[in-house]
């Protein structure tokens, strides 16, 4: 009988271990990052991050030192994508107060279906766009970015867990690289709370 038991548990825990590795080859065949703690493992401040603009090159986030971030989560095709003028307004009269990081993301309606040259010329031509723009990268789900991981992990950046709802979420990092607030996306970038916080 202990036998037959035996084979039972390590019949199950091998199926377990085979549908745990069929799963994974599928979510890497349609090309799905896995991340696991390992990739954070470097990550201490918000300054440790290194990403590729629009155009490829890299941005050392030490030079966001000393300055306000808001980090907000773009796309083209979605009922938010009008706040573009809005966040270019902000840049524009608050730029000394607050620095503008765009993320085009893809994660919510396939909103963001473009590559990063159709997604720069877009928001070049429709809105003169002259904040920083980034790649596209994944702001949820088994590929999420690593910066988003941060800002959406309390374990990571001290008190917030919420991660974007849809596009055009905002985070807002103060001078020393502390993540003070999230806002959704119906709070537009000129609203009243987000121009007090920067000192608009």
């Amino acid at each position: 009988m202990k036998k037959i038991v035996y084979l039972a548990v390590f019949a199950l825990l091998a199926c377990q271990s085979g549908n745990q590795t069929s799963q994974n080859d599928n979510q890497q065949q349609a090309g799905m990052k896995l991340i696991t703690l390992d990739d954070d493992a470097m990550i201490d401040s918000f300054y440790d991050f290194k990403m590729k603009d629009i155009e490829g090159n890299e941005v050392d986030f030490t030079q966001f030192k000393g300055q306000k971030v808001l980090i907000v989560n773009v796309a083209s095709k979605c009922g938010y994508t009008p706040q573009y003028e809005d966040l270019q307004k902000l840049n524009e009269k608050h730029g000394d107060k607050v620095t503008i990081l765009g993320f085009p993301a893809n994660n919510f309606g396939g909103q963001e279906p473009g590559s990063n040259e159709d997604i720069k010329r877009f928001c070049s031509e429709n809105y003169g766009v002259t904040f920083p723009m980034f790649e596209k990268i994944s702001v949820k789900g088994v590929d999420k970015h690593p910066l988003y991981r941060w800002l959406s992990d309390k374990n990571l950046n001290g008190w917030n867990n919420t991660e974007p709802s849809w596009n055009f979420c905002k985070y807002l990092v103060d001078e020393e690289g502390n993540l003070v607030k999230f806002f959704p996306s119906s709070v537009n970038p000129m609203d009243e709370e987000i121009l007090s916080l920067i000192g608009a």
